[in-house]
């Protein structure tokens, strides 16, 4: 991957022929339409929805935008970072699309984002000289970026990158700052993603996934890229991935929480209640790795030793975010997805008929981890980390689909159902 910008920006001739390069072949442009890309539990809830979109319903004024699924959000990455797709594929023709209401709806996801930590996964394939955006309205779209958005990215990976885009970050160089330059990774191969996240957290579409392994097929054996790595075994005392019934049984006084979020959240307690931006910074990906592994191995862990209050965050999320089934389960998944229009009693008292519905650990483990972000809550003045933001963070490693992937249709509903928990506590958990 290479994040360098080479050259300056030339004039109009220039800017000319970047209109003439040629972004994709005859046959790239015949792909055939996308497959639905929604688990059996996103499907379901898009019932009340026209049938070409999942996202929101006819009369959002950005339903028009939002049923292409050009833009997705994807948990987090191996950082603890939030992960932003763009993909390019499923931009219509200029006439069926409005470009700017697109801006206001990239403008609109990335608002609840940027505050945290976030990685932005651009997937190139797909942009025909039919579907790209103008250059005066990339570089508007650019400049209306400001720092607020580009603060908390950490990286930008352009997935599949062509000759038209390395030359147009060529040409955009003087308005990039060096900074955000530096941000701007290339990734050749969808393996070359796994260094970042797992990719089966992703909702890549099949056109994309089909282009990756053609460009595979291309290349002679001796130049093949690495095909992503097999999961490794389990260990004996393996503790993130695995379910939390069998954590329950292993634990020595048979405590129904488990004993990452008992480390981790006292240790948060303690002293990172107070940190500003907490749960929204990234870690050190080797000190995360060497503490999982510790984990797994059986190991104590001294997070009090480290002093790491990110680095306990970050381990926090990802253990929920590995379990193999999420904290709230898969039966519960189409309820909560459903609470707000689904539910005539009050919040409080159908949330806590479907959490005490819950297996004991994973209430017991709900309980624990809300209880403590009631407190972090508490202290928002000083954290910056109100209800609201604590759902954003939180959500989507409560509760995901079964293929393990979130689209924009499920992660509202969800971290409003993760916000009026929190609002509702006191109430939900007596």
């Amino acid at each position: 991957m290479s994040s360098e910008l080479l050259v300056d920006l030339a004039d109009e001739p220039a800017a000319a022929q970047l209109g003439q390069l040629k972004l994709a072949t005859i046959e790239d442009q015949q792909w055939p339409a996308d497959e639905s890309t929604l688990s059996k539990s996103e499907t379901d809830i898009s019932q009340g929805f026209d049938g070409g979109s999942p996202h929101l319903p006819w009369d959002h004024p950005f339903y028009d935008i939002a049923r292409h699924q050009i833009i997705e959000v994807a948990g987090d990455d191996n950082f603890g970072r939030k992960v932003i797709m763009f993909n390019a594929c499923r931009m219509p023709p200029h006439h069926q699309l409005d470009h700017h209401k697109l801006l206001m709806y990239l403008k609109g996801t990335l608002d609840q984002y940027v505050e945290s930590d976030y990685t932005l996964i651009y997937f190139h394939h797909g942009l025909t000289s039919e579907n790209k955006p103008s250059l005066s309205w990339l570089r508007d779209a650019y400049r209306e970026f400001d720092r607020k958005y580009k603060k908390n990215i950490k990286a930008l990976y352009i997935v599949h990158p062509t000759m038209f885009i390395k030359t147009l970050l060529i040409l955009f160089k003087p308005i990039i700052s060096f900074k955000f330059g530096r941000k701007i990774n290339y990734v050749s191969y969808l393996s070359e993603l796994e260094d970042v996240l797992k990719c089966d957290q992703l909702i890549i579409p099949a056109r994309v996934r089909e282009y990756d392994n053609k460009l595979r097929a291309s290349l002679k054996p001796t130049v093949q890229p690495p095909m992503s790595p097999p999961r490794s075994p389990p260990l004996p005392n393996q503790v993130f991935g695995v379910p939390l019934a069998l954590l329950r049984q292993r634990s020595p006084d048979g405590d129904p929480v488990p004993v990452v979020m008992r480390d981790t959240i006292s240790f948060l307690s303690e002293q990172g209640l107070e940190i500003e931006g907490i749960f929204r910074r990234c870690a050190n990906v080797t000190l995360v790795k060497e503490v999982q592994h510790k984990y797994n191995s059986g190991e104590t862990v001294n997070f009090r030793e480290m002093e790491d209050v990110h680095l306990a965050a970050v381990i926090l999320k990802t253990f929920l975010r590995e379990l193999p089934e999420p904290l709230l389960t898969y039966q519960l998944y189409n309820d909560i997805v459903n609470f707000s229009s689904a539910s005539s009693e009050s919040p409080a008292t159908a949330m806590k008929t479907l959490v005490e519905s819950l297996p004991e650990e994973n209430y017991a483990s709900l309980r624990y981890l809300i209880t403590f972000l009631a407190q972090v809550s508490a202290s928002s003045e000083v954290n910056k980390m109100t209800n609201s933001n604590l759902a954003v963070v939180f959500g989507p490693n409560l509760l995901w689909g079964r293929d393990n992937a979130m689209s924009l249709s499920a992660m509202g509903p969800i971290n409003n159902f993760t916000r009026t928990l929190l609002d509702q506590q006191d109430l939900i958990f007596t």
